[in-house]
């Protein structure tokens, strides 16, 4: 004991650690705040340690190479002792984080401790649940198999519909035009340098606030903040009424730390890691990819979403939630701070609770479009063709090889990202379609450059067949206006 007191005065007086350690320890918490409701945070940063050790684990067997990285984990899994482990409690704690991530920042908004003097706090907090889902993202990526490739694919498609510098994005995420292996070194040094080394950052930051500000207060009816007065009440409050953290407040902190250490080990033992699937490979196309489970309502929001709407949903809707959340502290930063009295912020936490359950339980049977073997595995059906011109059999045979059938249906078989065509010459006139064909428009691309004149007006006059019997097909206002003047037989 001698020695180790020794060494650890020797340690002191270079480093100078034992005062601001002690001072962090014994800071004074109001008694009320040593509840069960304010472990979240620490329980996070507990895992989000775990991450890094098992992280550091992993990289050492990890080949980030696009023809190695699926084989090094099928060797962490079957051929490293105790690898397929490693990468179970890597997998679970990404998952765990996030919640708690997630849970943390719901306590905090339903009991006010956004608000004067924790702004920075709070914006602080929002960048960390950010840099959290870029982690499990990029963490998904990384097992570069089917699902993580073709995620990816649809990751870089929504990345280039960012006005002007989508291409650039896209460019720098990907490390090129295509999904290859300086992809996967760039999604690795996002992974495991990057994006920790700002979480380490920025969860430093924030644990110094919470420090020098106070762990907020528990929110009493009727007990407003108010800028000019907050400050000396709340010190007022922990001199009357507080507790050192340690070892008042710390317990619950550690054993509800451990509780969630022993539910990711138990997940990791019981579940196993998470893949790989099968090799990353894009001349299969019959696959379904799915992302994890947190980014699992997105997946279901864009299969449901009217392809008109994708875009703006995508590029607005991110761009309006994350503003929302950091002005948030600034728009309400006084006032009441008890949920029990703020019964909007409560509706708004149920509304989007249910909002992205719902999201994640639809996308277990939501279809996803394209339905890439509809082209070869789902025949045109025979009555469209039954009584068909030459020109318009022509037409179905180029609607089927060019694979239109993968995102529009016909007699309900067929994609489903497209509206289905069973009575789009009702919709559509001729000029319409032909437009349509040539220079798409909402999600659909233009075919002008894969279609020659011919193959275009036979596939039109595919299209016009499609419509309900006894109903005649859209035509042209200008058209008809004239054909009645002429007096011709249209």
């Amino acid at each position: 004991m001698r020695m180790i007191s020794r060494i650890g005065d020797w340690l002191d007086q270079r480093l100078q650690l034992a005062a601001p350690i002690r001072e962090a320890a014994q800071h004074p918490v109001p008694r009320n705040t040593a509840s069960w409701w304010y472990v979240f945070g620490s329980a996070a940063i507990t895992v989000f340690l775990l991450q890094l050790v098992t992280g550091i684990l992993l990289a050492l067997i990890y080949v980030p190479s696009a023809s190695e990285a699926w084989n090094s984990l099928q060797a962490l899994n079957h051929d490293v002792t105790l690898g397929w482990f490693i990468r179970a409690m890597h997998g679970w704690g990404s998952n765990f984080m996030v919640a708690l991530v997630l849970i943390h920042m719901v306590q905090v908004f339903l009991f006010g401790a956004y608000k004067f003097p924790r702004e920075l706090t709070w914006i602080v907090g929002v960048f960390l649940l950010l840099m959290t889902l870029g982690m499990a993202f990029s963490g998904q990526v990384l097992r570069f198999d089917q699902d993580a490739y073709w995620g990816l694919g649809i990751g870089a498609s929504i990345a280039s519909r960012v006005p002007v510098v989508g291409p650039v994005i896209v460019k720098l995420m990907l490390g090129g035009p295509i999904i290859a292996g300086a992809t996967l070194s760039r999604f690795f040094a996002l992974h495991v340098f990057v994006i920790p080394g700002m979480l380490i950052g920025f969860v430093c930051i924030h644990v110094l606030m919470v420090l020098k500000l106070g762990i907020n207060e528990w929110p009493m009816p009727g007990r407003l903040v108010q800028r000019a007065t907050y400050v000396s009440q709340y010190h007022e409050l922990t001199e009357k009424d507080g507790e050192p953290f340690v070892p008042y407040a710390i317990w619950k902190d550690l054993f509800f730390a451990a509780f969630i250490l022993l539910a990711v080990t138990a997940c990791a033992l019981y579940f196993g890691p998470f893949g790989p699937s099968g090799r990353p490979d894009p001349t299969i196309i019959q696959t379904v990819p799915k992302p994890d489970f947190f980014f699992l309502w997105l997946y279901a929001l864009l299969s449901l979403l009217p392809p008109s709407m994708e875009t703006p949903a995508l590029l607005i809707g991110p761009v309006v939630a994350i503003a929302g959340l950091l002005l948030l502290p600034f728009l309400s930063g006084e006032g009441e701070k008890s949920w029990r009295r703020r019964p909007i912020a409560v509706l708004t936490v149920l509304l989007i609770a249910i909002t992205l359950g719902t999201f994640t339980h639809l996308a277990g049977f939501t279809p996803w479009s394209p339905h890439m073997n509809a082209w070869s595995g789902d025949p045109v059906p025979e009555g469209l063709l039954h009584g068909a011109t030459a020109l318009q059999r022509q037409g179905a045979l180029i609607f089927q090889v060019k694979q239109c059938r993968n995102c529009h249906s016909l007699g309900e078989l067929g994609g489903q990202r497209g509206p289905a065509l069973d009575n789009v010459a009702i919709r559509l006139t001729q000029d319409q379609l032909i437009r349509q064909v040539i220079q798409g428009g909402g999600n659909m691309p233009a075919y002008g450059k894969n279609l020659n004149p011919a193959e275009t007006t036979a596939l039109v006059a595919f299209l016009e067949t499609l419509h309900p019997k006894g109903q005649a097909p859209a035509r042209e206002a200008a058209r008809d206006f004239v054909l009645r003047e002429t007096g011709t037989n249209p």
